[in-house]
């Protein structure tokens, strides 16, 4: 759909159309006449017609949820390395998981001069919809999956699957869980149901009091296992939805006696440095992070030189590297 089918569509003028899209005056009809149609046809003009009226930059925005995670530093790496290599320099925002600095973040590279923007974030809001539909450049989500929007992400149903069966396999009848954020559809959402559709196939129920939802960290993996093992009947394994909860978990077991893996298996996913050099080598679905930031840095540059109106999703797969912590003879 070119700008011309898009005003015919809108009921609008194409200089109506192009004022919208460059913050120009336009009456309060004529813009909710605009964005009624952007609703029903996802359309997005061409970016490379826009930037033949504009000064490239060489700046892309990128959002980051925190910069403590290895996981997000793997991905900026990717990120860093494949802009580089094109002349292109990074402008970095931390939200600290913080939903209304991600918005306030997007605002400012909507209204500010850059060429393209990459976000990282855990949870979508329609108001995040809303604004990435109306940015002026190309706009890439990484790690997670957006109907409508140009995505890397990882299959995290499948990762989670795959380390809950290993540990079935092996003879689990009463596996724990502690996840993320429901709200989060990668590490929340999609862990959990890969954790419940393994067990459903292997014909083990799902035991609520051995369920949990935590934060991202040790200190909230320890609390967690600590009410899970708390009754009398104990899990004999544990899927924890990152690897930094596992450790909080492995952490706490540790200090109870209770033993990795004859008593408990325990696996994460992330296979992150910290769980190779745990006490335990901790058992982990590897995610190819910084693949996933430099798919995402040539999407982008797709985008930025195609102009291209299809938008596209891009699944990267895992393995699973098992350690220790579930090599139960």
């Amino acid at each position: 759909m070119n700008i011309s089918e898009f005003a015919k569509e809108a009921g609008v003028s194409v200089s109506a159309v192009s004022r919208y899209f460059n913050d120009g005056y336009l009456s309060a009809d004529k813009r909710e006449k605009i964005e009624a149609a952007l609703e029903r046809t996802g359309y997005m003009p061409s970016y490379s017609a826009r930037t033949m009226r504009t000064k490239v930059t060489k700046l892309v925005g990128v959002i980051l949820p925190k910069l403590s995670s290895e996981s997000i530093s793997r991905i900026t790496e990717g990120i860093s390395e494949v802009l580089g290599e094109e002349g292109f320099e990074l402008l970095l925002i931390n939200t600290a998981n913080d939903c209304s600095r991600e918005i306030s973040s997007l605002e400012l590279f909507r209204q500010n001069r850059v060429d393209g923007v990459i976000l990282l974030a855990s949870v979508f809001t329609e108001l995040h919809r809303s604004l990435l539909s109306k940015m002026r450049v190309p706009a890439v989500i990484v790690g997670q999956k957006l109907k409508g929007f140009n995505c890397v992400c990882h299959n995290d149903f499948g990762a989670a699957y795959a380390m809950t069966k290993l540990m079935l396999e092996k003879g689990a009848v009463r596996p724990g869980f502690i996840g993320a954020n429901p709200d989060d559809n990668a590490a929340g959402r999609d862990r959990r149901l890969g954790f419940e559709k393994a067990l459903s196939d292997f014909g083990v129920p799902v035991q609520e009091k051995f369920m949990e939802i935590a934060k991202f960290n040790m200190d909230s993996g320890y609390e967690k296992a600590r009410h899970i093992f708390a009754g009398r009947e104990r899990p004999d394994a544990l899927f924890c939805a990152t690897d930094n909860i596992a450790a909080g978990a492995m952490l706490w077991c540790r200090e109870q006696g209770i033993r990795i893996p004859d008593d408990v298996m325990i696996g994460g996913i992330g296979d992150s440095r910290m769980g190779k050099l745990l006490y335990v080598p901790l058992s982990s679905v590897h995610l190819h992070y910084k693949t996933a930031g430099m798919e995402g840095a040539r999407m982008l540059l797709s985008e930025m030189r195609d102009g291209s109106e299809v938008r596209r999703i891009l699944q990267l797969e895992y393995d699973v590297i098992e350690r220790e912590s579930t090599m139960r003879i």
